[in-house]
């Protein structure tokens, strides 16, 4: 294990985690997005870009890692042994990643909204509507693309947007859990969980941001985190018991019509970033790459 840490350091810091994270989100928004738009069975044709984008989006991630190194780069350093144009490309890519990213996910958030909010702007109609902030993961993902080849993944200031990140993601996830759960008005007490749930996440997230030094605070916000794992799991358990009791003609018109099977894992996925955010302002500290680890060096 430790001759892999040597020979492999990047192993070791969540830069590389960050981005193995973002390829993996990138590729299973599409396929989320696939199931939820089956219900109106892709009624506008604009309801395939996301699926489209999810499908070019992380393979092109993947080869941006095989050409420029396991770690994203920036403009100011390059790793080493990769030659420049390799690191320079490899860079582009993500960035093109990236803002795409970000161009589809606000762009769903409009589409979603105009569904029926924008012509009749009442409660019932926000609620009842296609999930306005359900688009922008993609937003998230992202900032979280370009974050990584804007900033040093080894300073204080990357970790600290990352923690950003995982904040905006749950105060989200805070929304998305009302809406959802408001639509058959919170029929059983346990669907509140989520909601309180979402928003403790975003106020310990919130907290570690302002005071990124206190070790406690971040062991405690690490437990959090932990724990909004569990949720998400218990979540996922019910949404499925629920829809294998619904009475429906085939198995996938429950899954369907029904409870979002996968929603209740965002819990899961935002508790990681979460999680990432705080092992990176833990090792961190000082805002410069520690010396002993640093593989990168300045551009000719």
């Amino acid at each position: 294990m430790l001759r892999t840490l040597r020979s492999k350091p990047w192993l070791a810091r969540p830069l590389f985690w960050t981005e193995v994270f973002a390829i993996i989100n990138v590729g299973f928004i599409g396929f989320d997005v696939a199931i939820a738009h089956q219900m109106n069975a892709f009624e506008h044709s604009s309801e395939y870009i996301p699926v489209f984008y999810s499908m070019a989006a992380a393979p092109l991630l993947i080869v941006a890692m095989m050409l420029g190194g396991p770690e994203p780069a920036t403009r100011r350093a390059r790793p080493e042994g990769y030659a420049p144009w390799r690191v320079s490309l490899s860079r582009q890519i993500g960035l093109l990643v990236g803002f795409g990213s970000l161009v589809v996910g606000i762009a769903g958030l409009i589409l979603h909204l105009r569904a029926d909010f924008f012509q009749n702007m009442t409660l019932k109609n926000l609620v009842y509507t296609a999930p306005f902030a359900a688009p922008l993961a993609y937003a998230g993902i992202g900032f979280l693309i370009m974050l990584s080849r804007m900033a040093d993944g080894r300073t204080r200031e990357w970790a600290s947007w990352v923690v950003v990140l995982a904040a905006g993601g749950w105060a989200g996830n805070f929304v998305l859990s009302l809406g959802d759960h408001a639509q058959n008005g919170f029929f059983h007490p346990s669907e509140w969980t989520s909601v309180i749930g979402a928003a403790i996440a975003f106020g310990f997230m919130t907290a570690v941001l302002v005071v990124p030094d206190n070790r406690p605070l971040r062991l405690l916000a690490a437990g959090v985190m932990m724990l909004q794992m569990a949720v998400g799991l218990a979540g996922f358990g019910l949404h499925v018991y629920a829809n294998l009791a619904r009475p429906s003609a085939t198995l996938w018109a429950s899954f369907l019509y029904g409870a979002p099977a996968f929603a209740p894992l965002l819990f899961n996925d935002l508790a990681l970033l979460g999680l990432l955010g705080i092992w990176a302002l833990a090792v961190n500290r000082n805002g410069e790459p520690a010396r002993a680890e640093v593989e990168l060096q300045p551009v000719a």
